[in-house]
C-alpha cells in the first residue's frame, strides 16, 4: 500500500480506484491533456480556493483542512509561476496535477476533501469559463487599440486622398481617413460582439458536479461571488457539457480576424511598389535572404495567414459539438487547444499591427497623383453634375459615358475637355463643369457617413470620443491615444474585488 504522504501516480488519479490495472502507455499519453490545460492552472487555482472556503462555510469540510488547503495551493501556484512544477503525463490535466501536488504538500488525506462536491466535469467548466471571460476583456482593449492607432494614422492623413475601388478597378475618390474609419467601424462591431457574448460566459457552472448537481448543502451563491461571476447556472447537464461561450468566443474570434485580414490585404498592396502608398518603419519590416532591397510587410502576411487557423478552430469545435449527447463526452477535452490559440492570435494580432500601423509612412503625393493622372475617376462627378440640373441619373449616366467614349478617342480625360465638348452631350453642362478637381468630388459628398472632409472631421473627432482615447503625451508624439477600459467590461477577478469592496462598505455603514 502507498504511503499516504507520498502517494503513487496510481493513487494521484482521480478515478482509479474501480480499476486494477494501470491504463496503457500509449492510452496515457492519448488522453493527457497536461501539454495544453497547463494554461488554466490559475483559474483552476482561484477555483479551488473559492470551492474549498465555501465548503469550510457550510460546515462540509474542517476549517483547518480548509486553511491547509489554501496555505498548500498557494505553495502549488507559485511553483507552477516559477518554472519548478513537475509535469507528469500520468496525471491527465491541471486538475489532477494541482491535487495531486497538494497531497503530497499537505497530505492527500486533507488534499482528498478539496473534491468534495464536485467533478471534473464542472471544474473544467468553471476554468473555460473564466479563461473565456478574460480573453474577451483583453480582446476587446486590444481591439480598441488598434481602432485608436487607425485614429492616429487617419488624423496624420486628413489631406490625403487616393483611389477607393470597387471590383478592384479605381472607381471615385476618397479620403484615406474615410477609407481608414471604414475599419474602425468594422473592428466597433466586433468589440460590440465580443462585449456581448461576455454575459454568455459569466455563468458558474461549479456545484454541477458530474451532470446531476451535488449532493452537499452548497453556498454555490459563494462561490460565484468570489470569481466575479454575475450568475448561476440553472441546470446541471447544461452547465457541464455545454462549450457554446466557447463557440461565441471563436465565432467573434474568427470574424475579428477577417475584418484584420482585410485591412492587412490593403495594407499589403498599397506597400508594394505598383501602389507605394504605405511604409512600415524598419522594426515591422523584415528582408529577403537574396534580395537586399526588399522591405516586406511580413506581419500582415501573418496576420492575413492566421485568419485562417482560427477559422478552423471554430469548424472543428462546431463538428466535435453537433454530435454530442448530453452530459459530458471526452471530447470536450479537445475544446481548448483551438480556444487558447485563438485568443493568443486574435490578441497578438490586434497589438502588432496597433504598433505596426504607428510606424507606417504614407506617401500623399503618390495618392494624390493617383486621382489626379487618373482620366475618368470623376466620371460619377459629371453624371451627378447634370442630374442636380434636372436631368434622371439615368439619362446622366449614358451622357457621361459617351464623353468617355470621345475622350478614349483623343486620348485625354474628362477633365480636358472644353465647355462645347461637354454641351455637345447635353446643354446642361455649364462653365464651372469644366476641368472639375477632385476637391470638388469629395466636398460633394457632404452626407453623414460621406467622404467630404467636414464629415470624415466629424466622425474622426465622435469616435475619439466614443472610444474615450486621451490625448498623446508630449513624449508619445506620434503615437495614438490610449483608449480606456470598456465600461461595460471587467474581469472576473475586478468584479469579485469590487464587489467585496462593497460588501465591506455595507457593513461599515451598518456599524455606524
Amino acid at each position: 500500500m502507498a504511503d499516504a504522504d507520498n502517494p503513487t501516480a496510481d493513487d494521484q488519479r482521480l478515478w482509479g480506484g474501480r480499476f486494477e490495472e494501470a491504463p496503457d502507455a500509449l492510452v496515457q499519453a492519448y488522453t493527457s491533456s497536461i501539454q495544453v490545460d497547463l494554461l488554466l492552472f490559475r483559474h483552476d487555482i482561484a477555483g479551488s480556493r473559492a470551492h474549498a472556503r465555501m465548503l469550510a462555510a457550510q460546515g462540509i469540510i474542517d476549517a483547518d483542512d480548509a486553511a491547509r488547503i489554501l496555505e498548500g495551493l498557494d505553495q502549488v501556484e507559485s511553483e507552477i509561476e516559477s518554472g519548478g512544477f513537475e509535469i507528469n503525463h500520468e496525471l491527465e490535466d491541471i486538475h489532477t496535477h494541482v491535487e495531486a501536488r497538494l497531497g503530497q504538500i499537505i497530505g492527500a488525506d486533507a488534499a482528498g476533501r478539496l473534491h468534495t462536491a464536485r467533478s471534473r466535469n464542472d471544474q473544467v467548466a468553471l476554468d473555460t469559463r473564466m479563461f473565456v471571460r478574460d480573453a474577451i476583456v483583453q480582446s476587446v482593449g486590444a481591439v480598441r487599440g488598434l481602432q485608436a492607432s487607425l485614429i492616429e494614422l487617419a488624423e496624420r492623413s486628413l489631406d490625403v486622398y487616393l483611389p477607393g475601388y470597387t471590383h478592384l478597378q479605381r472607381a471615385q475618390p476618397v479620403l484615406l481617413a474615410h477609407h481608414l474609419l471604414a475599419y474602425l467601424e468594422m473592428l466597433d462591431r466586433d468589440a460590440d460582439r465580443l462585449v456581448d457574448a461576455f454575459a454568455r460566459a459569466d455563468i458558474m457552472p461549479l456545484g454541477s458536479a458530474a451532470l446531476a448537481g451535488a449532493a452537499y448543502p452548497l453556498d454555490r451563491q459563494a462561490v460565484a461571488d468570489e470569481l466575479g461571476f454575475e450568475s448561476l447556472s440553472r441546470n446541471s447537464m447544461d452547465a457541464v457539457s455545454s462549450r457554446d461561450y466557447i463557440a461565441e468566443f471563436l465565432a467573434n474570434a474568427a470574424i475579428c480576424m477577417v475584418n484584420v485580414s482585410r485591412l492587412c490585404e490593403d495594407v499589403i498592396l498599397w506597400s508594394s511598389a505598383e501602389f507605394g502608398l504605405l511604409q512600415f518603419g524598419d522594426a515591422f519590416t523584415t528582408g529577403s535572404s537574396i534580395m537586399p532591397q526588399k522591405r516586406n510587410p511580413d506581419i500582415a502576411e501573418l496576420a492575413r495567414g492566421r485568419s485562417g487557423k482560427v477559422l478552423g478552430h471554430l469548424t472543428a469545435l462546431l463538428t466535435t459539438l453537433k454530435g454530442l449527447p448530453l452530459a459530458y463526452n471526452r471530447d470536450l477535452q479537445e475544446d481548448k487547444s483551438g480556444l487558447f490559440d485563438t485568443a493568443e492570435t486574435l490578441i497578438g494580432t490586434l497589438h502588432v499591427l496597433a504598433r505596426a500601423l504607428l510606424t507606417a509612412q504614407v506617401d500623399g503625393d503618390r495618392a494624390r497623383a493617383m486621382v489626379d493622372n487618373d482620366p475618368f475617376i470623376l466620371a460619377t462627378d459629371y453624371a451627378d453634375y447634370i442630374t442636380r440640373k434636372g436631368v434622371p441619373f439615368r439619362e446622366a449616366h449614358g451622357v457621361v459615358g459617351r464623353l468617355v467614349r470621345l475622350c478614349e478617342q483623343r486620348g485625354c480625360g474628362l477633365a480636358d475637355l472644353s465647355l462645347d465638348d461637354l454641351r455637345s452631350e447635353h446643354p446642361a453642362f455649364e462653365s464651372d463643369a469644366v476641368g472639375m478637381t477632385p476637391q470638388f468630388a469629395l466636398e460633394s459628398r457632404d452626407v453623414p457617413g460621406g467622404t467630404a472632409p467636414t464629415q470624415v472631421r466629424a466622425a474622426l473627432d465622435e469616435a475619439k470620443a466614443r472610444l474615450q482615447l486621451q490625448p498623446a503625451s508630449q513624449e508619445t508624439q506620434g503615437q495614438a491615444g490610449t483608449p480606456q477600459a470598456d465600461p461595460t467590461l471587467e474581469t472576473g477577478l475586478n468584479r469579485a474585488q469590487r464587489r467585496a469592496a462593497e460588501r465591506a462598505a455595507a457593513k461599515q455603514q451598518g456599524r455606524r
